[in-house]
């Protein structure tokens, strides 16, 4: 593989592959001094098109306060999906993100007044929160779908995160 596919490569690839949002080492991540997630929604932290919260994710939302960490929501969606949720949690948002450019990633940083080195992204789709996280500089982490209902764009996306995937279980 030339260096240069290396390097593209490397674009798609998350610092942390983890089951769900609720498998996100906080303690961990706290120790290397991240103090704020960028968080996608769909698939992320709820089923797709849908604004119902688990309680186990409405709790470890309430974690990430007690342990005064902050969190924005990022995501491609219109203001009025994404507020829905964001309210229920007393969070901000960016919406129409256009991930994975990094204007949005910018947005959410200066909306918890958070920088690259203490902000971390959480998503579930390596061409759009894995490679916008990277591509800005931030610290990635690759969440498992929630469910395998999905927008059409999403479904064909997943088609091509396939072998990056097999690559990701693999170590390389």
């Amino acid at each position: 593989m030339k260096a240069h596919e290396k390097r593209l490569l490397a674009k798609l690839f998350p610092d942390l592959y983890v089951e769900t949002i609720l498998d996100v080492p906080l303690d961990e991540l706290m120790a290397r001094g991240i103090r704020a997630f960028i968080i996608d929604l769909d698939n992320t932290t709820t089923h797709w098109n849908s604004n119902d919260l688990s309680t186990e994710v409405q709790e470890w939302f309430a974690r990430l306060k007690e342990l005064e960490m902050k969190a924005c929501f990022l995501s491609n969606n219109r203001e009025q999906r994404v507020m829905a949720v964001a309210a229920s949690l007393d969070l901000p948002y960016v919406f129409r993100a256009q991930k994975p450019r990094r204007g949005g990633y910018r947005q959410a940083m200066e909306v918890m007044g958070s920088d690259l080195l203490s902000t971390a992204v959480i998503g579930d789709q390596i061409y759009t929160d894995i490679l916008g996280g990277n591509r800005t500089g931030l610290y990635t982490i690759l969440v498992k779908p929630i469910h395998t209902r999905e927008f059409m764009g999403t479904k064909i996306s997943r088609m091509f995160e396939g072998p990056v995937l097999w690559r990701i279980r693999r170590g390389n």
